[in-house]
């Protein structure tokens, strides 16, 4: 059982049947991470210069035939100019958003290997921030990349790549909301993967199911 596999109990995540109001208790406050704004940009990087790190062996034999590259976790925002708009909600926001990607190619001998990397955007977007307060606002970046093609430059020993880069901008705070309430969560046991053989035979009666007597005689 779990969240998903259980909607049976009222204490549990999952539609509302009926009255939405039915079964609210109490207002709570809880410390989240509110979102005033969030926008996406999608970029084609053509030509990228992509300088290799902490290499895996670490004397690879150059040069290097590129395999593939990805995104890791970790993207970072730096060089942060907030320029507010006369007139307007909105601000000028200009950063530079850095993702860090891991490097898979072979090298001369054909040995795969991996490496780190990072590709760095630079973006200059208007959104929404919110009016002056104690709790600063602060303006994240989560990104993904996938880098489907480079070559090695011999000269500096990196990869020239075109790459496909998402990348999500928030304007956010810590805050702490008022909600209503339904209670703590039931949780329900987890039901363990299992390739038991056995289940089948277990689930058999004890006797035979038969008619009359208990004994199983007709």
């Amino acid at each position: 059982m779990s969240f998903y596999s259980n909607f049976s109990s009222d204490h549990c995540p999952g539609p509302i049947t009926g009255d939405p109001g039915n079964g609210l208790c109490e207002k709570v406050c809880i410390q989240a991470e509110k979102i005033f704004d969030a926008g996406i940009v999608q970029t084609r990087l053509e030509n990228y210069t992509l300088t290799l790190s902490d290499p895996v062996p670490a004397d690879p034999t150059y040069p290097l035939t590129f395999v593939s590259a990805r995104s890791l976790t970790g993207t970072t925002v730096s060089g942060l100019s907030v320029e507010r708009q006369p007139d307007s909600c909105c601000a000028r926001v200009q950063v530079q958003v850095t993702v860090p990607v891991e490097i898979v190619y072979t090298d001369a001998n054909g040995t795969e290997g991996r490496a780190t990397g990072s590709v760095t955007l630079s973006e200059d977007v208007l959104m929404y921030v919110p009016g002056a307060s104690v709790m600063p606002f602060t303006v994240t970046a989560v990104a993904s990349c996938v880098v489907p093609e480079g070559t090695f430059n011999a000269q500096n020993n990196s990869f020239t790549v075109s790459a496909c880069v998402t990348c999500i901008l928030k304007v956010a705070m810590q805050v702490e909301l008022l909600v209503p309430s339904y209670g703590y969560c039931a949780i329900p046991p987890a039901q363990e993967y299992s390739q038991e053989v056995c289940s089948g035979f277990f689930e058999l009666p004890l006797y035979p199911q038969g008619k009359g007597c208990g004994n199983g005689r007709k």
